[in-house]
């Protein structure tokens, strides 16, 4: 089979590509928040942890095994999932330049995982940073901060785990 190649940029036709299998963590705290964190290679643009499924890896250690790589924390338990795959599909300035041109977007399975230990429990020094800052934020701040093409995911997760998000703690008072 023969892949077609735009005329104008000598790219791949994104219908011709595949989607890249992948895992979400949708990683939230006893204070009804989710962490994201900003990416390294593009300033300003935040996101939840994710990442690619191995070879002969299931998805559930791939969301584990993402959490460890990308925010250096096992300091989180799994306890939902979302009932389908998601999928995005990459902008057109961004098929065939983004992960060596293999894969058109992402098709997304995402996990909810609660959060066990301390900020001091997350370290973005890790073996191949992605992430340059990191904060948790409340549900409705989280999908305005994600890259456009990603929003229709993030609100999808958003509808699935939303009912996770029952605060056990109160924030923290601010000291006068």
């Amino acid at each position: 089979m023969s892949k077609s190649v735009s005329p104008k940029s000598g790219k791949p036709s994104a219908a011709d590509l595949p989607y890249r299998p992948c895992v979400g963590v949708f990683l939230f705290n006893t204070y009804g928040q989710v962490f994201v964190a900003q990416r390294c290679d593009t300033p300003g643009a935040w996101q939840m942890p994710q990442g690619g499924i191995e070879a002969g890896e299931a998805p559930a250690d791939a969301a584990l095994r993402e959490l460890a790589e990308e925010i250096g924390t096992d300091r989180a338990e799994l306890v939902a999932e979302t009932r389908e795959w998601l999928r995005y599909d990459l902008p057109d300035h961004l098929i065939g330049t983004v992960w060596h041109g293999r894969w058109r977007g992402q098709q997304q399975k995402w996990f909810a995982a609660r959060f066990l230990g301390t900020d001091q429990d997350i370290d973005l020094a890790t073996l191949h940073p992605e992430f340059d800052a990191w904060r948790w934020v409340s549900p409705d701040q989280l999908v305005p901060l994600v890259v456009p093409f990603k929003r229709d995911v993030y609100r999808a997760v958003l509808q699935d785990f939303l009912p996770l998000l029952t605060p056990t703690d109160s924030l923290p008072k601010a000291e006068d």
